[in-house]
């Protein structure tokens, strides 16, 4: 009988460990996304439509928990499942700003340079796939491309609960907000 209670004991304190671990980290989540609004929020919607390097906010997009600021306005159709999109990226991960410290990859020789960055994609070849169910990006990042047009350029930023998981990857802490900086260069469906 005692050894019934010891067992009911521990199961109970297993259970509201995990209730309380699951709460925490939607709590984190929860600060990740107020950190995304404040950004967005912060960025300049002021520019000369006339200038075509100008990059100020034209339009937020909100797709599957991913936010899409479009920073330059592509042209054409745009990136639906099953469609194909060629770019430039460099990922961050997202502490509520911007930091050259907080990159942790690219595929942008000159962002890698302004930033001495050589570690990752050190060919900084175009990055080309097929949005679909097996494109091997994390949930955020899948959701954001989709909609994107040639020649767009635009941060897409997400929550921990869209990102890598609860693991490390590389220098990516566990349940990390991440924001990737984005120029499209072809959009086919």
């Amino acid at each position: 009988m005692l050894r019934r209670i010891r067992i009911i004991i521990l199961c109970a304190a297993a259970a509201v460990s995990a209730a309380c671990s699951k709460q925490s980290l939607e709590n984190a989540w929860s600060t990740q996304e107020d950190r995304i609004d404040s950004f967005i929020q912060s960025l300049s919607t002021e520019g000369d439509p006339d200038d075509p390097e100008a990059l100020y906010v034209h339009d937020v997009i909100y797709n599957g928990g991913a936010n899409r600021v479009i920073l330059r306005d592509g042209s054409g159709e745009g990136l639906r499942k099953g469609g194909t999109v060629s770019f430039y990226y460099t990922g961050y991960v997202f502490q509520g700003s911007l930091s050259a410290e907080n990159i942790f990859a690219t595929n942008d020789s000159q962002t890698a340079g302004e930033n001495g960055w050589d570690i990752t994609d050190a060919s900084y070849e175009i990055k080309t796939l097929t949005l679909g169910n097996n494109d091997g990006l994390v949930p955020g990042l899948h959701a954001g491309l989709e909609g994107v047009k040639a020649g767009e350029i635009c941060y897409i930023l997400f929550s921990g609960q869209y990102g890598f998981g609860k693991k490390p990857v590389g220098t990516i802490p566990g349940n990390s907000a991440l924001l990737y900086y984005i120029r499209v260069e072809s959009v086919s469906n």
